[in-house]
């Protein structure tokens, strides 16, 4: 729980200053009058009759800083803003809920979104114009934001009911936006394949991904494509699983020198990135290569995954108490377009030794001309030939060349960490986290990584304290930074509820400790007595409430997330959690609300394909035969056992490890327990294996060879 505030107002600050979130501090000293998203910026709108100013940024975004230099920190700007509206400015990743109705306001006003959001609210929060950057003045055939301002107040004096019909349309959209109605589809295997031919037909096979520039990761289309590959031995699906992670990896969108990825790529070849790094974008990518490596046996892939953890527990990580943080700014200031991860020529030769540099020039396409609109001069690192390849240009060994690159890599980055860092937001979201959790175990168990595995532990443990009273309410934000204290908790949404069971859940595969099931039982519960449409079906992505005072402008509108922008989708990914808990509880409420809710958008899913990766993952859980592959003992036999196991990804498989006096104290979800305490235990050996689908299972398996038979003929 967050301790009370002892505030100390600084009498040069804005309200904004009371704030915990790292956004909102930000423009705590503007001459702006802001205000955070809460009752009294709404109740002054009414009182004064002002049109509402909302700006959505985030501390990561380059052109949200550009436009709080430009317009909110220019005084004759603040000063009409000041005289005419009431000003709320939102950080999007403490209110995803705001975020979410907003942008889909704005684009159907504007046809577009992102971040700023600048949004023209009526004194009830409802919008009627808005758009993403204004430069200060009339420029990049953008409207200049004083222009806007001005004609903004004139039209609320002066042509008063256009306004309020315009909102009143904006409304209506939003509401009919984001509740798909898609009822009248089967929910069939078909449908699955449909999602896989729609992801197909946007494959690049040039240059991996999907569609053109810009090009972002869609991690959950690439795990559906793996899933897909494994299962069904869709050629098709393998090589553009495998091409878009190798490309990835090599690409500029990769850090070739700390690991981890930046947001997206703004070209279609993965070179020139924005720079910013997310906690989710890594944490959902980590478990992409995991997953390719468990299915596709590359060793490339669980060295990008090894680099992925390395970067994250450098430097996004609370070593002391657990926890991720939420995000790396791309740029040092306004002046700077990724300069911190960038190099000219001459600084890279400079830091490097002649021989260092003879390879790393021609691996990482370190040339006079770069890449950077900016900067020509500037670099993106990305891998331009193969290790081998170099070799042969340098006229050196491959090992030789190896050595080289190990060392200019650490030479290189010994320099780079010498500039100015990057901003760190050292919030901790309880989704992000959550999803960092469940990426880490399955990496633990994959790649044996024993330090991987107590962190997220800690993490856990951690979440389960400070964001959830273990009740009712599970908070949005775990910690803010400096252990700041919000003015009041922000409740937590959809997604922090299913990914935090995820969490859980995938906590008791790593240990079998029954504290994790019993709060993902818990959570779970919640989360459906909270969210869950019972008169119409899915979840929605706020506690629905009658509390009106909650319910602030676009508040009002019910959202049904169905899409993975950025994130696994809202819906999908709770089908998914109640499918995992019924499986191993035997409670069917979970499993009829599990295939209602994906029933709810049967009918309009495929329209969606790239942006619907989770929701065919969650339907392969719906459809096929949970297999459950329970490995007893201990040792190297039961460690052999386990990882024989893990080979191949399937959304369907369970992998449980267990110690025989669990199994005989039964300390066991109800459903596994129904099943081994009745099987005993074969004599004679210290591991065995049983393989169970569907409630049915195989007789004890007691050798290797035996276990990749049984394995070949049930996943």
């Amino acid at each position: 729980m967050y301790p009370l505030r002892m505030a100390s107002h600084d009498p040069h600050a804005n309200r904004l200053d009371q704030s915990a979130s790292s956004y909102l501090r930000s423009a705590r000293h503007q001459p702006v009058q802001w205000h955070p998203w809460a009752a009294e910026a709404f109740a002054r709108a009414e009182a004064e009759d002002k049109l509402i100013l909302l700006d959505i940024g985030a501390v990561w975004c380059h052109w949200c800083h550009v436009m709080d230099r430009e317009s909110y920190e220019n005084p004759e700007l603040a000063a009409i803003l000041n005289e005419h509206f009431v000003a709320i400015k939102v950080d999007r990743d403490e209110r995803p809920d705001v975020d979410a109705r907003y942008q889909a306001a704005i684009s159907s006003i504007s046809g577009q979104g992102g971040w700023p959001l600048t949004a023209f609210l009526t004194p009830t929060g409802h919008p009627f114009f808005g758009g993403t950057y204004f430069p200060a003045d009339d420029r990049y055939g953008r409207p200049g934001f004083k222009r806007v301002l001005l004609t903004m107040a004139d039209a609320w004096r002066n042509r008063r009911e256009e306004a309020l019909e315009s909102a009143a349309s904006v409304m209506a959209a939003i509401e009919e936006n984001e509740n798909f109605s898609g009822r009248g589809g089967e929910l069939t295997l078909r449908l699955v394949d449909k999602l896989v031919d729609s992801i197909l037909k946007q494959f690049d096979p040039r240059n991996g991904g999907f569609g053109s520039q810009p090009k972002f990761p869609h991690s959950s289309a690439l795990d559906l494509l793996i899933e897909n590959a494994t299962r069904n031995g869709n050629e098709a699906a393998r090589d553009a699983a495998i091409l878009t992670l190798l490309k990835m990896s090599k690409g500029g969108v990769y850090d070739q020198l700390a690991g981890g990825f930046h947001r997206y790529s703004v070209d279609e070849r993965w070179v020139v990135p924005h720079f910013e790094k997310m906690l989710y974008d890594n944490t959902e990518l980590l478990r992409n290569y995991i997953h390719g490596y468990q299915s596709f046996v590359r060793p490339e892939f669980a060295q990008t995954a090894h680099e992925i953890i390395h970067w994250l527990d450098t430097s996004m990580t609370d070593r002391q108490r657990g926890g991720f943080y939420g995000s790396q700014d791309a740029d040092i200031d306004l002046d700077d377009d990724g300069d911190y991860f960038t190099w000219t020529k001459v600084e890279a030769q400079s830091a490097l030794s002649p021989e260092e540099w003879s390879v790393a020039s021609r691996y990482w396409d370190i040339g006079d001309l770069g890449d950077m609109h900016h900067n020509p001069q500037k670099n993106v690192l990305h891998i331009r030939l193969s290790v081998a390849e170099v070799a042969r240009e340098a006229g050196i060994s491959p090992e030789d060349a190896q050595a080289r690159l190990t060392s200019a890599q650490r030479t290189l980055l010994q320099a780079r960490n010498a500039r100015p860092t990057p901003f760190i937001d050292r919030t901790l979201y309880t989704s992000w986290n959550a999803m960092a959790i469940t990426a880490y175990l399955e990496a633990a168990r994959v790649l044996r990584l024993d330090s991987a595995r107590e962190f997220a532990l800690q993490t856990l443990d951690r979440l389960l304290i400070q964001a959830w009273d273990a009740d009712a309410e599970l908070a949005h934000v775990i910690a803010y930074p400096d252990d700041r204290s919000p003015a009041e908790r922000v409740a937590g949404t959809l997604d922090d509820y299913a990914f935090t069971v995820h969490a859980c859940v995938e906590a008791w595969l790593a240990t079998g400790k029954m504290a994790y099931f019993r709060a993902a039982l818990k959570l779970g519960s919640v989360m459906i007595e909270r969210f869950y449409d019972r008169d119409s079906g899915a979840f929605v992505d706020i506690a629905l409430t009658n509390d009106e005072t909650l319910q602030f402008g676009a508040l009002k509108a019910h959202r049904k997330p169905l899409q993975d922008a950025p994130t696994p989708a809202g819906n999908p990914t709770a089908a998914s959690a109640l499918l995992r808990l019924e499986a191993l509880s035997n409670r069917t409420e979970f499993r009829a609300i599990a295939e209602e809710t994906l029933a709810s958008f049967a009918g309009v899913v495929e329209h969606f394909g790239l942006y619907a990766g989770s929701y065919a993952l969650a339907l392969n859980r719906l459809l096929l035969d949970p297999v459950q592959i329970v490995v007893v003992g201990t040792g190297q036999e039961a460690s052999r056992f386990e990882a024989l196991a893990t080979a191949r990804f399937a959304a369907n498989k369970t992998v449980i490890r267990l110690q025989q006096d669990q199994i005989m104290a039964n300390e066991l979800p109800e459903a596994l327990a129904e099943t081994l305490t009745r099987i005993p235990p074969p004599e004679g050996v210290n591991a065995w294996v049983l393989i169970c689908r569907h409630r049915s299972c195989l007789p004890p398996i007691t050798n290797s060879e035996a276990l990749l038979e049984a394995l070949e003929s049930i996943v």
